[in-house]
C-alpha cells in the first residue's frame, strides 16, 4: 500500500494558521535566518573581489640623527666662485658651505591614492562559487529546521487536542458515576439498596476526579509546549477545531509513493560535494600565477610642500607564483581528493538511512491505522455491552458492580480510540517529515 498524507494538514485551517505563525515567530528559526543572511553577505564580499580596491595611504615622518653623508660642495665650488668674482670684479658668486645629508627624512610626508585591480587570479572564481554553495547550504539548513518545526507544531497540537478529548471522556464518565451514586443513594434511602454500592460509587467518583486532574495537567503542559514553539504567551488560548472528529481522516487510501528525493539533507550533501570539487580544482591551479595591476596618484615632499615637484603618479604590475613550497600544494590536492571521496561516501550512507527511515515511518502509519480499526471494534462492543448492562441493572437483572465494570470498559475503549487517532496523526506527520512532502510557504 502506497501512502500519502498531503490532505491531512489541509483539513484544518486552524492548524495551517498555527504553522504559518510558528514559521514567522519561532526564535530558533529567526537565528537560522540570521545565519543565512551572514552567508549571503559573505557571497557578496566574494563577488566584490573582482572590483578594484581604492585606498588612501598617508604617511608622515620626521627624524634627526642617524646615518648621514658629507657633501663637500663648498670646498669644491668656493675656489671656482673666487676666480669668477675676481674676473668679473664683483661678488656675484657668494661663498657656500659644505652640506651634511641625513638618510632619514625630516618633516617628510607621502600621501597617495592607490588603486589595485586583480587581472589574473583563479582563486577568486572558485571562492565565489564556494560562497554561493555555502549560501545554498544555509538555505537548506533553514528548510530542514522549518520541516522539523512543522512536525513539532503538528505533534504538539495533536497532543493538545488529544488531552482535551481525554478530559471530555473522563467528564462523561464522571457524569455517569454521579448518576450511579444518585441512584444507589436513592435506593438505599428507600431501603432497597446496599451501603456498599454507595461507598463503591463514591470511590469511583474520587478515582475519576483524580484522572480529571491528570488530564487537566496534560492540557496545561501541552499548551505550554505548543505556545513555546510559536513564541506566544504561555497561557495563550489554543483553538480546538475538532480535528480528531473528522471521519474523513481515518481511512487508509492509495495516494501515491513517497521517497527521500526531496530531502534538503540530500541537497546539502550534493552541494557539499560541489564545494569539495571546487576546492580540488582550486588547489590544482596553484601553478597559475596571480597578476594584479596598481596605479598610484599622490604627493611626497619634505616640509609639507605641495607643488608640481611633489606630485607624482606611478603604474605597475605585480605577479606572484610559487616556486618551492615544500610540497605543500600537492599535499593539499591529495587532501581535497580525500575530502571529496568522503563526501560522496557520506551521501550514499545518508541515502540508505533516509530510505530506511521512510520505510519505518510508513510501517508506523500502517500499524496506526490497523490499531484504530481494532480500537473502533472494541469501542462498538464496549458501547453495546454498557448499554445492555445498564438496561439489565435498571431491570434488576445485573448488579451495580457490573455497571461499573461496563462503564470502565467503555471509558478505556474510548480512550484507546482517541489515542489511536493521535498515533495516526503523529505517524503521518513523521512520514511527512521523513519524505519532505509538506509545501513550505
Amino acid at each position: 500500500m502506497s501512502l500519502s498524507f498531503g490532505n491531512v494538514h489541509g483539513q484544518s485551517k486552524t492548524l495551517d494558521a498555527y504553522l504559518k505563525e510558528g514559521l514567522a515567530n519561532n526564535l530558533l528559526l529567526q537565528e537560522k535566518n540570521l545565519t543565512l543572511q551572514r552567508a549571503l553577505n559573505a557571497m557578496e564580499v566574494a563577488k566584490s573581489m573582482y572590483l578594484p580596491a581604492i585606498d588612501l595611504d598617508v604617511a608622515y615622518s620626521h627624524a634627526k640623527g642617524g646615518r648621514s653623508i658629507e657633501l663637500p660642495v663648498g670646498d669644491l665650488l668656493n675656489p671656482v666662485y673666487n676666480t669668477l668674482n675676481a674676473l668679473t670684479q664683483s661678488q656675484a658668486f657668494p661663498q657656500i658651505g659644505n652640506e651634511t645629508i641625513n638618510f632619514l627624512p625630516q618633516n617628510y610626508y607621502d600621501a597617495k591614492i592607490r588603486t589595485v585591480m586583480p587581472l589574473l587570479n583563479t582563486d577568486l572564481g572558485y571562492n565565489k562559487r564556494i560562497k554561493a554553495a555555502t549560501v545554498k547550504l544555509q538555505e537548506n539548513e533553514v528548510e530542514v529546521y522549518k520541516r522539523e518545526l512543522i512536525k513539532e507544531i503538528k505533534s504538539a497540537y495533536y497532543q493538545y487536542l488529544t488531552a482535551v478529548q481525554v478530559q471530555e471522556i473522563y467528564r462523561s464518565s464522571w457524569v455517569l458515576a454521579q448518576e450511579g451514586l444518585r441512584v444507589n443513594q436513592k435506593l438505599l434511602d428507600a431501603g432497597k439498596g446496599l451501603p456498599a454500592y454507595v461507598i463503591r460509587a463514591q470511590s469511583e467518583i474520587a478515582a475519576i476526579e483524580a484522572q480529571l486532574a491528570g488530564a487537566e495537567k496534560n492540557i496545561k503542559n501541552a499548551k505550554l509546549y505548543f505556545n513555546m514553539l510559536l513564541n506566544r504567551e504561555a497561557d495563550a488560548e489554543v483553538l480546538d477545531d475538532d480535528l480528531l472528529g473528522k471521519d474523513e481522516l481515518w481511512s487508509l487510501e492509495d495516494w501515491g509513493e513517497v521517497d527521500a528525493s526531496a530531502r534538503e539533507e540530500l541537497k546539502s550533501l550534493e552541494t557539499g560535494i560541489a564545494i569539495q570539487e571546487s576546492v580540488l580544482k582550486m588547489n590544482k591551479q596553484y601553478v597559475v600565477p596571480k597578476i594584479s595591476g596598481f596605479f598610484d596618484l599622490g604627493s611626497q615632499a619634505e616640509g609639507l610642500k605641495f607643488n608640481n615637484d611633489s606630485r607624482y603618479f606611478m603604474v605597475g604590475l605585480s605577479m606572484k607564483m610559487p616556486i618551492f613550497q615544500g610540497n605543500r600544494n600537492r599535499l593539499k590536492v591529495q587532501e581535497a581528493k580525500v575530502d571529496l571521496a568522503n563526501s560522496r561516501n557520506k551521501k550514499a550512507q545518508v541515502e540508505q538511512q533516509l530510505a530506511m527511515a521512510i520505510g519505518i515511518a510508513r510501517n508506523e502509519v500502517l500499524a496506526a491505522f490497523k490499531n484504530l480499526g481494532k480500537a473502533k471494534t472494541q469501542l462498538d462492543a464496549a458501547s453495546t455491552y454498557q448499554r445492555l448492562i445498564q438496561k439489565g441493572f435498571a431491570a434488576g437483572v445485573n448488579t451495580y458492580m457490573e455497571t461499573i465494570d461496563a462503564r470502565n470498559e467503555y471509558t478505556q475503549a474510548k480512550l484507546s480510540e482517541t489515542i489511536s487517532k493521535l498515533q495516526i496523526l503523529a505517524a503521518l506527520a513523521n512520514l511527512e517529515r521523513e519524505s519532505a512532502t509538506y509545501q513550505i510557504p
